[in-house]
C-alpha cells in the first residue's frame, strides 16, 4: 500500500494533487484510516511511502504488519481475504512463521449434524520450545496438555501466553521476537489477529495460499480416517434464496462502514456456500456475521446495532456446555437451550442397524449393555427413568463419554433369567421404562432386551486312573473357564483324601467327589451325567462297568445294577458327590480308569436335580470277580 506526503512552505495554503486539494504538512493514503502526520521542511516535497499488502502506515517513515485471519465453519479467509474449503475432518496448520519457528496454530475441523459438511471444532497453539500444548475447544474449555484450565476475564499467564475468557469466548494473547498475536475462539469461529515488524511473512492456511492443502495436512493431530469423502443428499428444506439475502446484510449498514476496509465479498460466499448446503442451525445463522463484524471491530470499526439489526447475540454459544469425544454442542430447543448431540459419523453405525448402542458383553458370571446418551436423547428417552427387570437396577453414566450402562452379576443378578435351550445356557434380562401410568394406560413406553448365550461343556471328559491322590484339569468352553477337580476319599466325612499309593482294599467304601472352581453358584449347578469304569484308559474302550448312568430309563442316576452305587449330591451345587465299593476287573492288570461326563444347569431348573426311583433298581451278584487283594491308587490321565 503506498501513501503519498505532501511538504510545502509554511505559507502555502494547500497542495492540489489528482484534483484534490489538501492541507500542508499531511499525508494521504489508499487506507480509509490516516496515517500520522510526518513532519517535513519548509521545502515543497512530493513523496511515496511503500507498505507491504499485510502492512499499514505507522507514521514516522515507518510500516508494520497489522492482518486478521477468520476460520469460521468449513472455511478459513486468510489475511489476502482469499478462501479456502475445507472438506475433510484433518487438523491443519493454521499460522506458522518461518522467523518464529517454535509457534504453529493448529485448526481441527470435525464432522457435526451431516456426515459430508465439516466445521472449524478446535484449536491448538503449539509452542516448539517448551513442548507446550494449549487446546482451545467448544464451551469455553482451554487444556494446557492434559490439564483443564479455569480462566476469568483478568489474563492469566501460561508459558508466556496471556489466556483470558468472557462471555463472548476465550483469548490467547503472546509476543515472540517483536510479533505480537492473538487469537480468539468461540467453539466456531477463530480469529487471529498479527501485528509487528514490517516484512513478517505468515505461512500456513493464514498466510502463503501457494501450498497446497495436502502440504498444511497434519497427520499428528488427524485420525487415521479423516480424509474419508462423504456424501448426503441434499437438503431440500434449505431456501437458498433466503440464505442469500441474510448473508448480503454484510454490504448493508451497519456493517457497509467497513466494506472499505475489509472486503465482505469472502465472508458472504462462506455464508452462502455453507448455508446453501447445512443447515442453519446452532447459531450458524449468526456465525459468518459475527465473524464478520468481530473483524471489522479488531481494525477499530465499531458495527454498532449489528445484533438487534440480525437478531443475533454477541455472546459464544454453548459457553460451559461440555460434551464428549464423539459429540458436539447444538440447539435443543429454538428458545436457545442446548444439549450434547451425536457427530453424525459416529451416529451413523447405530443407525444403520437400528440401534441405540453397543452389543451385549457377555462375562461368565456377569452380563453388560452399553447405551448412547446422546442417542437416547435423540428419542427422548431419560436414562434416569431406565430399569432393568429388578427396579434398583439403574443405569451408570461415565460423565466424560456420557455412555450409559446397564449390568448384572452374580452378586446383583437384577431379575435376570435364566434357562437352557439344547446344549446352551441363556442369560436374559430388559432395559425398560419405569411405569409410569394413569389408570389403564401409559404414555412412556421403553423395551430393549439383552441376552447372552454360553455354551455348556457337557462333551468335555475328564478320565483318571486310580493310583494317585487327586487330580484337576482345566476345562474352557465358550466363555465359561472353571478348573474340575476329582478326589477320592475313605470316608463319609471326605476328610481322609487317598493319598499317593495308599492301600485300598477290594470291596472297601470309596467316596468320589467332582468339585469345580471358577463358576457362579447362585446361578448354575453340576450335573453329572453319567460315570463309568474301563480297565484301559480310552473311555470307549471294553469291558466297562456303570456307575452312574445317563439312558432313557435313567438319567444321572445310580446305576441300579451296582447296589454298592449311591449318588449323595448331584445337581445340587458346583460339586457332584457319589460313592462305591472298590472293585477290580477279572482277568485285567488291576488297573482301574474312571470317567464322567458332566453338564451346567440353570439353578433355576428343578430338573437339575435327578428324579431316581430307588424301586426300581435291580441287584447284581457280585461273584467272584472281587476276590483276592490288590493295590491301587487314583490318578487322572487324559
Amino acid at each position: 500500500m503506498s501513501f503519498v506526503r505532501f511538504c510545502l512552505g509554511l505559507g502555502s495554503l494547500h497542495q492540489w494533487y489528482q484534483g484534490i486539494a489538501y492541507e500542508p504538512d499531511t499525508v494521504v493514503s489508499a487506507d480509509p484510516e490516516t496515517c500520522s502526520k510526518l513532519t517535513c521542511s519548509e521545502t515543497a516535497v512530493l513523496e511515496t511511502i511503500g507498505c507491504g499488502p499485510l502492512e499499514r502506515c505507522q507514521g514516522n517513515n515507518t510500516c508494520v504488519v497489522d492482518t486478521t485471519c477468520t476460520v469460521t465453519g468449513p472455511t478459513v479467509i486468510n489475511v489476502h481475504g482469499q478462501l479456502n474449503f475445507i472438506k475433510d475432518r484433518c487438523a491443519y496448520s493454521l499460522v506458522s512463521i518461518p522467523s518464529i519457528p517454535n509457534l504453529y496454530l493448529v485448526a481441527n475441523f470435525r464432522d457435526r449434524h451431516h456426515e459430508d459438511v465439516s466445521l472449524l471444532d478446535s484449536v491448538i497453539l503449539r509452542l516448539d520450545g517448551p513442548g507446550v500444548h494449549i487446546h482451545l475447544e467448544q464451551g469455553g474449555r482451554v487444556w494446557l496438555d492434559n490439564f483443564m484450565l479455569t480462566l476469568e476475564s483478568l489474563p492469566q499467564l501460561v508459558h508466556g501466553v496471556q489466556l483470558s475468557q468472557d462471555q463472548t469466548g476465550v483469548t490467547a494473547k503472546l509476543s515472540l521476537s517483536n510479533l505480537n498475536i492473538s487469537v480468539f475462539f468461540d467453539g466456531y469461529t477463530a480469529q487471529i489477529l498479527l501485528e509487528g515488524p514490517a516484512g513478517s511473512s505468515v505461512e500456513g492456511l493464514c498466510g502463503n495460499s501457494s501450498r497446497s492443502l495436502s502440504d498444511l495436512r497434519l497427520s499428528e493431530y488427524s485420525s487415521t480416517s479423516c480424509e474419508m469423502q462423504y456424501s448426503e443428499p441434499a437438503d431440500t428444506t434449505i431456501d437458498c434464496t433466503s440464505v442469500t439475502e441474510r448473508c448480503n446484510l454484510l454490504k448493508e449498514a451497519p456493517f457497509s462502514s467497513c466494506n472499505s476496509d475489509i472486503d465482505p465479498e469472502p465472508y458472504i460466499t462462506a455464508c452462502t456456500n455453507t448455508l446453501c448446503k447445512y443447515p442453519a442451525v446452532d447459531g450458524l445463522n449468526c456465525q459468518f456475521l459475527k465473524a464478520y463484524a468481530r473483524a471489522c471491530s479488531l481494525h477499530n470499526h465499531a458495527q454498532d446495532g449489528w445484533t438487534s439489526k440480525t437478531g443475533c447475540s454477541s455472546e459464544a454459544f454453548c459457553q460451559d456446555r461440555t460434551c464428549s469425544d464423539h459429540e458436539f454442542c447444538g440447539e435443543k430447543t429454538v428458545s436457545g437451550d442446548t444439549r450434547c448431540f451425536c457427530r453424525a459419523i459416529f451416529s451413523s453405525k447405530y443407525q444403520e442397524i437400528n440401534s441405540l448402542g453397543d452389543a451385549t458383553v457377555c462375562m461368565q458370571d456377569s452380563a453388560s449393555v452399553t447405551l448412547v446418551g446422546c442417542l437416547l436423547e435423540d428419542k427422548h428417552i431419560n436414562y434416569s427413568a431406565l430399569q432393568l427387570n429388578y427396579p434398583t437396577c439403574r443405569g451408570q453414566v461415565d460423565e466424560l463419554t456420557h455412555m450409559v450402562t446397564f449390568s448384572f452379576n452374580s452378586s446383583n443378578r437384577c431379575g435376570t433369567v435364566v434357562t437352557t435351550n439344547n446344549s446352551y445356557v441363556i442369560y436374559k434380562n430388559t432395559i425398560r421404562s419405569q411405569n409410569y401410568s394413569f389408570d389403564v394406560i401409559t404414555r412412556n413406553q421403553f423395551q430393549i432386551d439383552f441376552s447372552c448365550v454360553h455354551s455348556q461343556p457337557n462333551i468335555n471328559t475328564a478320565t483318571f486312573r486310580i493310583r494317585d491322590c487327586s487330580v484337576a484339569q482345566k476345562i474352557s468352553c465358550g466363555a465359561w473357564n472353571y478348573t474340575l477337580i476329582i478326589k477320592a476319599y475313605t470316608d463319609a466325612g471326605w476328610t481322609q483324601v487317598v493319598q499317593l499309593n495308599s492301600q485300598v482294599r477290594l470291596n472297601q467304601r470309596i467316596w468320589v467327589e467332582l468339585e469345580t472352581n471358577g463358576l457362579d453358584g447362585s446361578m448354575v449347578t453340576v450335573v453329572s451325567d453319567s460315570c463309568w469304569a474301563t480297565n484301559q484308559a480310552s473311555p470307549t474302550s471294553s469291558p466297562r462297568h456303570d456307575l452312574i448312568i445317563n439312558g432313557e430309563r435313567y438319567s444321572d442316576c445310580a446305576n441300579p445294577a451296582d447296589l454298592t452305587v449311591a449318588v449323595e449330591e448331584n445337581g445340587l451345587g458346583t460339586s457332584t458327590l457319589f460313592s462305591f465299593n472298590m472293585f477290580r476287573f477279572t482277568g485285567g492288570s488291576g488297573e482301574v480308569y474312571l470317567h464322567c461326563k458332566l453338564h451346567l444347569c440353570p439353578k433355576e431348573e428343578t430338573s437339575c436335580i435327578p428324579n431316581c426311583n430307588a424301586a426300581a433298581r435291580r441287584r447284581r451278584s457280585v461273584g467272584s470277580k472281587y476276590e483276592g487283594e490288590a493295590s491301587i491308587g487314583m490318578s487322572w490321565t487324559h
